[in-house]
């Protein structure tokens, strides 16, 4: 397979973990990294052996050695990289969510068909070998018809009103935050394996701290604890700690789900059930390794990842013999392989639909996002409209 080069831009929380994904992928070069930190660029570039650090993002695109752009940039540019790069006739990895709005995704998906480019965007907890797993029994109709969906997104790290991040500022970060953040994440996994769509919303939302100390001094996400003696503002907060979501999806199955970044204890535990007519489904990604599989008239079984008891399809996301955990660098990895396999076989690869998220699949979170918000303002039921 000829070689890609690759570039990552940004180098907060999720640029570290791209840019040691990207390691992982044999015939993958990170030419550059742009970031504006060139001090935290820099030493990125050190221990990564990254030749080329870059202050502008725009010099990115300039650069012929780089094929692909991952955007891992927060939010409010994401819209404006992506364009950029897709006009520079980059192929693009991105982060979510992919744009503010629907209709800036919207226009990003016909400016990349256009462009011939291929895209998709990070939602990488579809790439743990159980949550594959998982889709392939309900393709294989081991789950029978999908009856209800319920679970949760729950994080602590804005459980003080002393945390703060860029994300707290919705000229960055965008109109929601718990349900664009960690929800979208949420909403996208069950949606990849069931194979159905958030049709319609009830939602509920609160704001638990309309005001925050924002510190004078910029934090990286999850960089530390709360409660420092650093100097602050204190700030007005607009958008959403917590949601609690009833919603329909595309076969008339019932589904709920909680999201909350002020819950206690809770890191980042996302966990689903998936009720079918033969059987359930829960998984929790704290503890990827296990997916549990409930029965009314068999014996309940938890399935430990071990390749040769995944369905076949499922195998190639486990790279390790059973007993040996793989977690969330593998997701990335997964991810990674899938898009530049596709991209190293394009002329074939472009025959069959992509295995990994999409444009598409970005937009469509953007639509259930903004019927979240529609919802929780109108305090009834809304329709996710394309």
């Amino acid at each position: 397979m000829e070689r890609i080069g690759a570039a990552v831009i940004g180098t907060g929380f999720i640029g570290p973990a791209h840019l040691e994904a990207l390691r992982r992928i044999p015939w993958v070069d990170i030419r550059a990294i742009a970031s504006n930190e060139p001090a935290r660029a820099r030493e990125l570039a050190d221990r990564l052996a990254v030749p080329t650090v870059y202050d502008d993002w725009r010099d990115v695109l300039r650069d012929a050695s780089v094929q692909v752009i991952h955007n891992c940039t927060p939010n409010n540019l994401h819209f404006a990289i992506n364009k950029t790069a897709i006009a520079a006739g980059k192929h693009v990895l991105s982060e979510k969510p992919l744009t503010l709005t629907s209709r800036e995704s919207a226009e990003l998906i016909a400016l990349a068909k256009r462009a011939g480019i291929v895209h998709a965007v990070n939602y990488n907890y579809r790439f743990y070998p159980l949550i594959q797993h998982a889709r392939q029994m309900v393709l294989a109709g081991e789950t029978g018809d999908i009856r209800l969906v319920h679970g949760h997104y729950l994080q602590d790290w804005l459980f003080f009103d002393t945390d703060y991040n860029w994300r707290l500022d919705p000229g960055i970060s965008g109109a929601s935050r718990a349900v664009a953040d960690i929800g979208s994440h949420w909403c996208d996994l069950v949606q990849f394996i069931t194979g159905l769509r958030i049709t319609a919303v009830c939602a509920n939302l609160r704001t638990v701290y309309p005001k925050r100390k924002k510190p004078r001094e910029t934090r990286v996400t999850f960089s530390g604890k709360a409660g420092g003696k650093d100097s602050s503002v204190s700030v007005s907060v607009e958008t959403e700690d917590t949601g609690t979501i009833m919603f329909e999806l595309s076969n008339g199955a019932a589904g709920s789900c909680v999201v909350s970044q002020v819950s206690a204890g809770r890191k980042n535990r996302e966990w689903f059930e998936i009720d079918g007519s033969r059987c359930a489904l829960s998984w929790d990604q704290e503890e990827p390794n296990q997916l549990w599989i409930g029965r009314r008239d068999g014996p309940n079984e938890v399935l430990i990842k071990d390749p040769s008891l995944l369905q076949p399809d499922a195998r190639r996301y486990a790279h390790y013999p059973g007993g040996h955990p793989e977690g969330y660098p593998d997701g990335l990895k997964n991810l990674f392989l899938d898009f530049y396999t596709y991209l190293g076989n394009l002329e074939a690869s472009r025959k069959e639909p992509p295995p990994f998220p999409t444009f598409e699949d970005g937009h469509w979170e953007n639509l259930v996002v903004e019927a979240v918000l529609r919802s929780n303002k109108k305090r009834g039921w809304v329709r996710v409209q394309p």
